[in-house]
C-alpha cells in the first residue's frame, strides 16, 4: 500500500512515527508538503501535482494538517477524495474540528457533556454574557485558537468585562465559557483510532497556569479511564466523523465534559504516557479501510 502523510516537516515527531510505523509494515510511505501541493480540477479528472510528479497512485493519506493552513489543508484532502483514496481525516471533519463552535454544537444536540458555553456577534450586553455562563471565574477562548494559545481564564467579573470587551473591540471571535473548578488545571486527552480508544493521559498543568497542554510546559501520564469517560470519548469521535481523533475531556462533577476534538492530535505526548504504539495503530486502520472499502459517488 503506498500511503501520503500530508506535513510540512518529515522531521516531526508524529510525522516521523508514522512514516515508521508504515515501513515496519511493509508499505511505502511518502511525507507530502500540502502547502506545496498543486490541485488541478478538470472533468473527470481531478489530480494532485506534487515536485513534479503526480499523486493519484496514493491508496491511502493520513493528514497532519495545521491549524492556520486548516482551508488550503481541507482543499488538499478533498482532491483526494475526489480520486476515491482513503484518507484518515475528511476535509468535511477537519472543517468541523476546527471550528470550536460548530464542534460544541455537534457534540450538545448528540447529547454529550461540554461546558456551559456563549457565542454571540460582539454583544453590547457583557454581563448578560458572563452571566450565562454562570459568573466569574471564566475562560475565553478565540475559536481559531490552538495548543492552550487564545485561551485565558478571567477570575472575577470585572476581569471578564475587560477581556470580553477587548476582544471584542478587536472583532475577534470568542466563546465565553464556564471555568471547571473541580478539574483542577488538568484534562484528559484521549486517542480513538477506528471507533476505540487506544490511549488515554492526564495532562496536569504546571503550578500558576490553568491550561494543562504539554506545549504550555504541563505534564502527562497515564490514566485510566472510567466507562462513562471511555464512551464519551468513542461518541464524540464517532459524532465529528474523525477515524483518528484526540479527544480533550475535563473531570466534573457532573461527568466528563468535552472541551475539544482534535482532529490532528499529536503523538509524542500519548506515546511517552502511555508506552504504546499509536502509530502503529493508525497504520492499522488505513489497512483494514482500504481493504475493505467501497468506492464513493458523492463528493
Amino acid at each position: 500500500m503506498k500511503i501520503v502523510v500530508l506535513s510540512t516537516s518529515s522531521s516531526l515527531y508524529s510525522t516521523r512515527r508514522l512514516v515508521e510505523a508504515g515501513i515496519d509494515r511493509g508499505h511505502q510511505v511518502e511525507v507530502v508538503d500540502h502547502l506545496k501541493c498543486n490541485l488541478v480540477t478538470e472533468k473527470q479528472n481531478p489530480h494532485i501535482l506534487y515536485m513534479g510528479h503526480s499523486l493519484d497512485d496514493a491508496d491511502a493519506v493520513i493528514p497532519r494538517i495545521g491549524a492556520s493552513v486548516t482551508f488550503y489543508g481541507a482543499a488538499v484532502i478533498r482532491q483526494f477524495e475526489m480520486r476515491d483514496i482513503f484518507t484518515a481525516v475528511p476535509s468535511q471533519a477537519l472543517m468541523r474540528s476546527r471550528d470550536k463552535l460548530h464542534c460544541l454544537q455537534i457534540l450538545a444536540k448528540a447529547g454529550l457533556g461540554v461546558p456551559k458555553s456563549v457565542f454571540t456577534n460582539y454583544s453590547r450586553d457583557v454581563n448578560e454574557v458572563i452571566k450565562a455562563v454562570g459568573g466569574a471565574p471564566l475562560v475565553v477562548k478565540l475559536l481559531e485558537g490552538t495548543q492552550g494559545l487564545g485561551v485565558v481564564l478571567a477570575e472575577n467579573e470585572k476581569a471578564a468585562k475587560s477581556l470580553i470587551e477587548a476582544f471584542y473591540g478587536l472583532k475577534a471571535r470568542i466563546i465565553v465559557q464556564e471555568f471547571i473548578a473541580e478539574a483542577h488545571g488538568s484534562d484528559i486527552r484521549v486517542l480513538v483510532v477506528d471507533g476505540r480508544v487506544v490511549g488515554a493521559m492526564i495532562r496536569q498543568a504546571p503550578e500558576g497556569e490553568f491550561r494543562s497542554n504539554l506545549h504550555r510546559g504541563g505534564n502527562a501520564k497515564l490514566v485510566e479511564l472510567t466507562p462513562e469517560e471511555e464512551e464519551t470519548a468513542v461518541k464524540a469521535a464517532r459524532y465529528m466523523q474523525l477515524g483518528v481523533a484526540g479527544v480533550d475531556l475535563l473531570r466534573s462533577d457532573r461527568g466528563p465534559l468535552i472541551i475539544e476534538v482534535n482532529s490532528s492530535p499529536g503523538l509524542e505526548g500519548i506515546e511517552s504516557a502511555t508506552g504504546k504504539n499509536i502509530a502503529g495503530k493508525i497504520i492499522e486502520y488505513l489497512e483494514h479501510n482500504v481493504n475493505n472499502r467501497v468506492p464513493s459517488l458523492d463528493h
